[in-house]
């Protein structure tokens, strides 16, 4: 036994009260973070497109809160029967039988939650059944700790079907009419979610210029056509001028000329007052006879 400390009743019995008082505040704080949670999640699920893949990560988020305070409420129960139970611990050399996996589970759980009162629970329980009981609780040796407590506790990662199921569930509770892009196949129903690989977040978000809406918008002009011409034949590979499509016939409008007082007759427009573009056509010599 320590020379400064040992165990004491009426020290283990307050603990175990403030334990339950803890869990209840700790509970109730993290149900008010799950509500903004869900709304949250429901809100990306209703965008255009769907931030599925974010929603999944949050959703993971919320199936671990949801694991801890259950947990909590069972870590909970128990303080409050160890707090009952407390002459019968306190007159027993060895762990009561019937409450062997309670206070090995109390044990366990006071490296695991943010409970400061568990730690002297934890010393207290040391004290009175020994080094080798405390290893044994911490090492979980024969599942002698709880299993719904160790699973709920656990730092292994939810299922991939488990974090649909509740994405499924938001949707249907907050209309959103959201259905999964990437099915689950058989083979990954029971494995941890897979990393996000990107497939919900779109192309260029932050600029507006999304790659489908240039890519089908209208054709490009298209060049105007030249003539090219055939080389008269013995000279092919000398150099051959790309000539110019034909010239058009511009019309150019004529200024009509008021009538005056002498009644003079109105002005027609001829064929002469059209005139005629002629490109200028640069035509090489014809190649010497050698």
């Amino acid at each position: 036994m320590p020379l400064f400390g040992g165990y004491k009743a009426n020290k283990l019995k307050p603990q175990l009260k403030m334990a339950v008082t803890r869990f209840t505040i700790a509970s109730n704080k993290k149900s008010a973070l799950m509500k903004q949670q869900i709304r949250e999640i429901a809100k990306l699920l209703a965008e255009d497109p769907p931030k599925e893949e974010k929603a999944r990560i949050k959703a993971e988020a919320l199936i671990r809160d949801d694991d801890t305070v259950e947990a909590y409420e069972l870590l909970q129960l128990s303080c409050e029967l160890l707090s009952e139970r407390l002459n019968l611990i306190t007159h027993s050399k060895e762990c009561p039988a019937d409450i062997l996996s309670t206070v090995a589970t109390i044990i366990w759980a006071s490296s695991v939650v943010d409970i400061p009162e568990l730690i002297e629970v934890r010393k207290q329980f040391r004290y009175k059944f020994g080094a080798a009981f405390d290893e044994r609780a911490m090492l979980n040796v024969d599942g002698i700790v709880n299993d719904r407590v160790a699973s709920k506790l656990s730092f292994q990662p939810p299922s991939a079907y488990k974090v649909q199921t509740y994405l499924e569930k938001i949707s249907d509770e907050h209309e959103v009419g959201w259905k999964p892009k990437v099915p689950l196949k058989a083979e990954d129903i029971a494995q941890p979610m897979p990393p996000p690989v990107g497939y919900s977040v779109p192309e260029n978000a932050a600029s507006g210029l999304n790659k489908k809406d240039y890519d089908a918008g209208d054709p490009a002009p298209s060049m105007p056509s030249t003539i090219l011409p055939v080389p008269p034949k013995g000279t092919e590979g000398a150099y051959v001028p790309v000539l110019p499509a034909p010239a058009v016939a511009i019309p150019v409008p004529v200024p009509t000329i008021p009538k005056t007082s002498n009644k003079q007759d109105d002005v027609s427009v001829t064929k002469d007052d059209f005139v005629v573009e002629e490109p200028d056509i640069f035509v090489p010599p014809a190649p010497r006879s050698r």
